[in-house]
């Protein structure tokens, strides 16, 4: 029988649990918060894709395989939290449009891509927000896309915004595989020339 007077073991952490003390360098340092936050963004754009935007944040969690606590640590709410991966979706926009060789056809396959992924992004592209954030994050959209415009491009950049648009409203269906094709036969019919459907992915060097 354990004698009450003798100090409890602190019990092992759970596989991404934040265990101060618990002697793993895991969540400590900027680093790894960083990487937990990229994480949990990440898993956020797979389950809310899955599950819609009430999906348990516990599932989010989970996927990113940290605990709760580092989540909520992350983001005070779920608000916060998609307005993240929404921020993330744009950013990796971006970051496409600064690459190098980038050009209209390959930033609309990383739109598609992220199209096809994240149901908030379709939403927003849409121009359903009527907030000032989903606003600024449409207006920077906008403005990747008037960037990579080629002269003489038949569409001018708030056309493109629109096709973008209707191309979101066609993206639908229970596999990613049914989205994806979908949303290429709207381009399609669009006549608008579509780079591979892909994530941005940083170079090798970063």
């Amino acid at each position: 029988m354990t004698n009450p007077a003798e100090p409890r073991k602190p019990q092992a952490s759970a596989p991404g649990a934040d265990a101060p003390g618990s002697g793993r360098p895991a969540n400590q340092g900027r680093r790894v918060a960083a990487r937990n936050r990229a994480a949990l963004i990440a898993a956020a754009r797979e389950v809310f894709a899955e599950q819609g935007l009430n999906a348990p944040l516990s599932a989010v969690a989970r996927r990113a395989g940290v605990g709760q606590g580092s989540l909520y640590r992350h983001f005070a709410d779920r608000v916060a939290l998609a307005s993240a991966v929404l921020d993330e979706n744009v950013r990796q926009i971006e970051l496409a449009a600064d690459g190098p060789g980038a050009s209209l056809k390959s930033v609309l396959g990383v739109v598609t891509w992220h199209m096809t992924r994240s149901t908030a992004f379709v939403d927003l592209l849409r121009v359903r927000g009527d907030g000032k954030e989903a606003r600024a994050l449409a207006g920077r959209v906008h403005s990747v896309l008037a960037r990579c415009q080629p002269a003489g491009h038949a569409l001018s950049a708030d056309d493109l915004m629109l096709a973008v648009a209707m191309v979101s409203g066609a993206v639908a269906g229970p596999t990613l595989a049914e989205r994806e094709r979908l949303a290429l036969r709207a381009w399609k019919l669009l006549r608008v020339e579509v780079g591979p459907v892909r994530p941005w992915e940083a170079p090798a060097d970063e």
